[in-house]
């Protein structure tokens, strides 16, 4: 027992709390602690401990309440509310997204990890004036937005003088927490058991009776504490009147229960009442139990049990004796107790309270109810509130009596559900209401969501053949609809691809073709369909015009005001698609920023992370991967926020294998692209190959370099032909392959002049270089060199000049050699390209040039987040304005700026510049 505690087996857990404490109060940066265990163990008892060592803290606590679960921002609302005097320091956007989701001012509906980032930094700005401890008990039983954004604030504190301690039912899910710094909070040992048993039984005990109760308590301290109050003295001395032995919350929720029963009906009410309503509104409390007749002193009574508090604020001992009375509660005493807590709910300033209220208070379906429930989901989405939204809804579509209208109201909650990624429970939603009247267009637009999230869930096959069939039955029912369909189906059909068998995007392509067009002649969709549909089944070069205006309309319509209902055109069924098709790279950094930007608008995780996905794919082209690394990881934190990792990270391949290193890291990049290449299918393959292409080219392996990009080639699968062939036009002149050198000359020769940009026309004339000789290859080569520039894709034009001085240098122009080679070594060298790099470097080397490393040395021990900082600092941005951009406080930008001077040697911003861009000097 820690001293003075009186907490029985706890030492280990009380050092690791005193130590998260400790380390700020010293100085240290953050800390953040998620202490699991199941119901009863003491984590709880553990939050209240650590609660009175932070002398000097700032103390915030909020816990989670079951019932509350689908209150939109309800719990982030507890935590906050008493600092919101410090909201007017926050940049005005955070300023205007924490009011808007908190209800305190209405507006546009804020961006999800705007609003993450608004807590941070109202948690970060707090802070400032003294440490500051969050503790959050029963974390399960959050909202999933404000559960999303507290891990998503916890994951990117560092410099702030902040602990947090989430406690949470290690059986209840609060994955969301994965990641985290994990306590596990076990079973006390048999020694401190009966020492705690000790404490909560006078007299002797029966031996068989305290072998009993510790068996059934296996070692958690509430049953210990709680079994024994249940039981007469018979019981202790022998008698046969202990509980069943039944899951251990029951148990001690039944242990409640035996101390509850001696009450009256008007203190149990009262109790009820409390545990239906988690405000803890002394005054509602008040007023409902007036409502109901309640007597004076039922509240006198209630307390007696030392289960109940009402200082200030209505506190239950323990949540579970919340659970307990609302669950011993006969239906119709929960139903009369909400609807008297929903009658005094004042509708103007808590109306979704009061709805809910009301829809608990339902005997049956009930039209009025569900009516003020849509209401509270309208203004959820307002908020931003897209889980509280499909909450509402999805309780509206159980209390619809119209059958009709039941359906409908049910498609409306899956696709919020979809929207925030739940989608195991879209489609379970589906299942529900798909056994009312048979209505046509309702069934498609069914089977047209269910394609949708098969294809979220990266089942690409099956969500073509249901996107399909869904595009057909609307045919005749919705055109516009069914050519939205169409292409989707076209979209995910380019990602069924098996990469070894044969495509079914022929025969989608054939059939959105042969359905009639919609009546909107400027609809981008027919546009867009058209155009792939015809790169399909006849062609690039027939289809490139009709590409190229394609590309246009979708631009337009993403920049256009509706361009969130649009969202998903940008990105790599369409949009994205379409730009990698015609070569044209400004268009195709455009949309994956407006993707980006939309999706986070809108709140639609799982379209963030395909934007991500896509984003990170662009920015390794442009040669920035440490910011695509940044985009990456952002993805990969949301599927863990939401539990959908089905969205793979298909960029991180490409980034894993351009960034090289040493030799282990290359050999762990190989493997893992190995075990894709073994069990991925479809689009995801085809990106490991290109990949794996990447790495061995890097790696000086050409021939195995050009057997993977030979594979990606001959399927000439849509939007890699601008990845692929630099690849393979390389693999093959290095490995001697000329049968294949010149099938990819031609294979270019063709795009050029369908579509001459300057990115096709670059790869083309490097591509004649490799494969020639001469003053036609040193044409070829300074062409290259001239359009990829222009180009803004710099890891191929930094790959052009490492070629032309490989060339140069074999031909024994020793000084021209030198000052490609310098160009290529300090772009690779600065993007961390670092297995091209050494390849500069080493011709470098054999030109007789001595390599200095210093300036690169240095930028390489920078992490990646502290190069993204120094990059965005050296190009003006403030603090508060670099933390916006990579989530993360101001504070901690400052912070990692420290570290950045000192390994970069500079003392101010002015010098970043000079430090980051000054290469490396020949000697």
């Amino acid at each position: 027992m820690p001293p003075g505690t009186g907490l029985l087996g706890r030492a280990v857990e009380c050092d690791e709390l005193d130590r998260a404490v400790r380390v700020v109060r010293d100085g240290g940066h953050h800390q953040v602690l998620v202490v699991r265990g199941e119901a009863g163990i003491g984590k709880s008892t553990l939050l209240d401990y650590i609660s009175t060592r932070a002398q000097g803290f700032r103390v915030a606590r909020v816990a989670g309440v079951e019932s509350e679960m689908e209150l939109a921002f309800a719990g982030l609302h507890q935590l906050c509310a008493p600092m919101l005097g410090a909201l007017e320091k926050l940049p005005v956007p955070q300023q205007d997204a924490l009011s808007i989701a908190f209800g305190l001012s209405v507006g546009v509906p804020p961006d999800r990890f705007l609003v993450g980032l608004a807590l941070l930094s109202l948690l970060a700005e707090v802070a400032e004036e003294q440490p500051l401890l969050c503790l959050v008990d029963d974390a399960q039983w959050l909202d999933p937005t404000s559960a999303q954004l507290l891990a998503f604030a916890a994951r990117r504190l560092l410099a702030e003088r902040i602990t947090i301690v989430i406690a949470v039912r290690d059986s209840a899910g609060g994955d969301q927490f994965g990641g985290l710094r994990q306590l596990v909070v076990s079973s006390l040992n048999n020694k401190d058991a009966n020492a705690l048993l000790d404490t909560s039984i006078t007299g002797t005990v029966d031996d068989t009776v305290r072998r009993r109760i510790l068996g059934e308590a296996g070692g958690n301290p509430l049953a210990l504490i709680e079994f024994p109050l249940g039981l007469t003295p018979a019981d202790i001395a022998g008698g046969f009147g202990l509980p069943l032995v039944v899951p251990l919350a029951g148990r001690i929720e039944q242990g409640f229960l035996e101390r509850l029963r001696a009450l009256s009906g008007d203190a149990n009410s009262l109790l009820l009442i409390a545990a239906a309503d988690p405000t803890g509104d002394v005054p509602l409390l008040w007023r409902a139990a007036a409502l109901l007749g309640l007597a004076s002193d039922a509240a006198i009574e209630a307390k007696s049990t030392g289960l109940i508090e009402f200082n200030g604020r209505v506190w239950f001992r323990h949540p579970l004796v919340r659970s307990a009375v609302y669950r011993a509660a006969l239906p119709e005493e929960r139903r009369r107790v909400h609807q008297a807590l929903a009658d005094c709910t004042d509708p103007t300033r808590d109306p979704d309270r009061r709805a809910w209220h009301g829809a608990h208070a339902a005997i049956g379906p009930d039209e009025a109810v569900a009516i003020e429930l849509d209401r509270s989901a309208d203004r959820a989405q307002a908020r931003g509130g897209l889980a509280a939204a499909a909450a509402f809804l999805e309780r509206a579509t159980m209390l619809t009596p119209d059958p009709v209208r039941r359906a409908q109201r049910g498609l409306a909650a899956a696709r919020v559900m979809r929207e925030i990624g739940s989608l195991d429970a879209a489609l379970q939603l589906l299942d529900t209401v798909d056994d009312g009247p048979s209505d046509p267009l309702h069934e498609a637009h069914v089977e047209r969501l269910r394609g949708q999230v098969a294809f979220d869930q990266r089942r690409p096959g099956d969500a073509t053949l249901l996107l399909l069939d869904a595009a057909s039955r609307l045919e005749t029912l919705d055109a516009r609809a069914s050519r939205e369909t169409y292409l989707e189906a076209l979209g995910a059909s380019m990602w069924a691809d098996d990469f070894e068998g044969v495509s079914g995007a022929q025969a989608v392509a054939e059939a959105a073709r042969g359905a009639p067009p919609s009546a909107d002649v400027s609809n981008a969709v027919d546009v867009v369909i058209e155009a792939l549909a015809m790169r399909v089944t006849d062609g690039y070069v027939a289809a490139a015009p009709a590409m190229v205006r394609a590309l246009e309309a979708v631009r337009a319509l993403l920049r256009s005001d509706e361009g969130a209902h649009w969202l998903w055109l940008a990105g790599n069924r369409a949009g994205g698609l379409l730009a990698f098709e015609v070569w044209d790279f400004e268009a195709r950094r455009e949309l994956a920023l407006r993707q980006v930007q939309l999706a986070r608008a809108t709140g639609e995780l799982v379209q963030l992370q395909f934007a991500l996905n896509f984003l990170g794919n662009t920015l390794v082209l442009a040669g920035e991967l440490t910011e695509a690394a940044v985009v990456i990881e952002e993805d990969r934190l949301i599927g863990v926020a939401i539990g959908n990792m089905h969205i793979a990270a298909y960029s991180a391949l490409a980034v894993n294998a351009w960034c090289g290193g040493d030799e282990s890291t290359v050999r762990s990049t190989e493997r893992s692209l190995k075990e894709v290449a073994e069990n991925g299918r479809g689009r995801v393959l085809m990106f490991a190959t290109y990949a794996m292409a990447v790495l061995y080219n890097g790696l000086g392996q050409y021939d195995d370099a050009c057997d993977a990009a030979w594979r990606l080639f001959q399927r000439d699968p849509l939007g890699f032909g601008p990845t692929v062939l630099p690849e393979l036009v390389e693999a093959a002149s290095r490995s001697g392959n000329t049968e294949r050198l010149q099938s990819a000359v031609g294979w270019l020769s063709e795009r050029s002049q369908a579509t001459p940009t300057d990115w096709v026309l670059g790869t083309f004339a490097y591509a004649r270089a490799l494969a020639s000789d001469g003053d036609v290859a040193e044409i070829a080569y300074v062409e290259a060199i001239e359009r990829l520039e222009r180009s803004t894709v710099r890891v191929h034009l930094a790959r052009a000049q490492l070629a032309y001085g490989e060339w140069l240098r074999r031909r024994g122009r020793r000084i021209d050699a030198r000052l490609q080679l310098r160009a290529a070594h300090e772009m690779l060298s600065t993007m961390g390209v670092e297995l091209f790099a050494e390849r500069a470097r080493r011709e470098l080397l054999a030109t007789g040039e001595k390599v200095r490393k210093r300036s690169i040395e240095r930028r390489d021990d920078l992490t990646a987040q502290e190069a993204q900082i120094a990059r965005l600092a050296s190009e003006g941005l403030t603090n508060p304005e670099i933390g916006s951009q990579l989530f993360i406080s101001a504070r901690t930008v400052e912070w990692h700026l420290r570290k950045v001077f000192t390994k970069l040697g500079v003392t101010s911003r002015k010098e970043l510049q000079a430090a980051l861009t000054g290469g490396q000097s020949a000697g």
